[in-house]
Formats: C-alpha cells, sequence, structure tokens
C-alpha cells in the first residue's frame, strides 16, 4: 500500500468527516483508510455516520477498515437480544474489530496494555482496547495511533484540536470535534515511513503538517 490515512472520533459531525474524507485519496486501490471507532454523537441513538461508512465500505471494498470505539463497544453490549439487533447497522458494530496491527503500527481506539509489551495482544482486555485511561507516553514496541481522549490534553492547550505526536511511539487523533468541528487526518507514507497530518482552517481547507513533538508545540 502506498498511504494509511487514519481518523477517529468523528461522532456523528456529518461536515467534519465529508472534509477529512476529502484528503483521502481513493484512486490508488493500495491505499488504506482506518476509522478509529466513536461514529455517533450522544446519546448514540443517531448511525447516520455509520450508514454512510458501511456505504463507503461497499464503494471502496478493502480500503476502509473500520475499527470499534467506546461508544460502538458499550451499545453492543448493553443492547444485545434487544430489537436493535434487527438494524444492519448494529450487526454492523457488533462484527467491528477492536485494532487493526500493520507491520509498523497498532490502529486502536483508546490504546493497548503497554505493560504487556510484545505480549499485547493477549495482555490486553477487550474493553481496554476501547475504553483505555489515561493515555500512554513514550517508545513502544509499534507505534500506537489512537483517539478517544482530546489531543488538547495531551498538548495542555484547549485550542488544541490537531494530531498529537508525543515525539517518540504515539499519535493521537481526538480532535474534540464537538468543539473544533474538524476531524484532524494522520497520513502515513509507508514506502517513506513518514507521518503527516491534516488540518483544516475556518473555510474547510485543508493544510498539511509534520506533526511536532511536544517541545516544538510549547
Amino acid at each position: 500500500m502506498a498511504y494509511v490515512y487514519a481518523m477517529s472520533d468523528m461522532h456523528g459531525d456529518m461536515e467534519a468527516f465529508g472534509r477529512a474524507l476529502a484528503v483521502v485519496d481513493f484512486d490508488d486501490p493500495d491505499n488504506l483508510l482506518v476509522l478509529c471507532g466513536d461514529y455517533m454523537a450522544p446519546p448514540d441513538d443517531d448511525f447516520t455516520m455509520v450508514r454512510a461508512i458501511m456505504e463507503l465500505q461497499e464503494a471502496h471494498p478493502g480500503q476502509i477498515v473500520a475499527l470499534a470505539g467506546n461508544h460502538e463497544f458499550r451499545l453492543v453490549e448493553e443492547h444485545r437480544f434487544s430489537v436493535l439487533e434487527e438494524d444492519p447497522a448494529f450487526a454492523w458494530m457488533r462484527q467491528l474489530p477492536l485494532y487493526l496491527e500493520t507491520p509498523e503500527q497498532i490502529f486502536v481506539h483508546a490504546g493497548v496494555d503497554e505493560e504487556a509489551g510484545e505480549l499485547w495482544k493477549v495482555g490486553t482486555e477487550d474493553a481496554y482496547f476501547c475504553e483505555k485511561f489515561p493515555w500512554s507516553e513514550g517508545a513502544f514496541v509499534k507505534d500506537i495511533v489512537a483517539g478517544h481522549i482530546g489531543t488538547w490534553n495531551m498538548a495542555g492547550d484547549e485550542g488544541f484540536h490537531d494530531v498529537y505526536w508525543d515525539g517518540e511511539s504515539h499519535y493521537y487523533l481526538d480532535g474534540t470535534v464537538h468543539r473544533s468541528h474538524m476531524v484532524p487526518v494522520l497520513k502515513y507514507d509507508v514506502a517513506r515511513k513518514r507521518y503527516t497530518a491534516f488540518t483544516f482552517d475556518a473555510d474547510g481547507n485543508p493544510e498539511e503538517y509534520e506533526p511536532q513533538a511536544p517541545s516544538a508545540i510549547m
């Protein structure tokens, strides 16, 4: 594959999601988009974005991997054997994977049990993949690409809604869409092993940049 794109925590903001999708190149069949969960706006009773993602997967077979976020995980746990099981969107959420591993990355909604090291797959409980708190920083066996917690928390700046890189193995994507109306996009060039990201101005125009370590952000 040429590029891997990732975004997370769109929370039903279809306009912001549309802007983010516009920077993803689906023309190259080797490109991949990873969606790291949390597709519905609270109280999680509107499946509009879920259905849109299902349609995108049909339109671009093999190019979009959607992972479970804590909202999807809990909805499925709490509504088993309910009338929702008759809804194809609910069935889709029920089969969402908890993570995607590539040769260089672990894409996940919240994180993994990093104390388990190389045994993280067997050492991490299912709910932890979706609900880990607090976030981790520092070196790990692979790069972690996650959402779940607004990047303003890591940056210590309530106005920061871009991709946050800790300078080592962690990239965080949650742009707090209900405040920013922006879904930041991480892009990985597989051949060059290089990360860039996209942010959007007030008019929705994208700007590609290289994520900076915390010392550069401050």
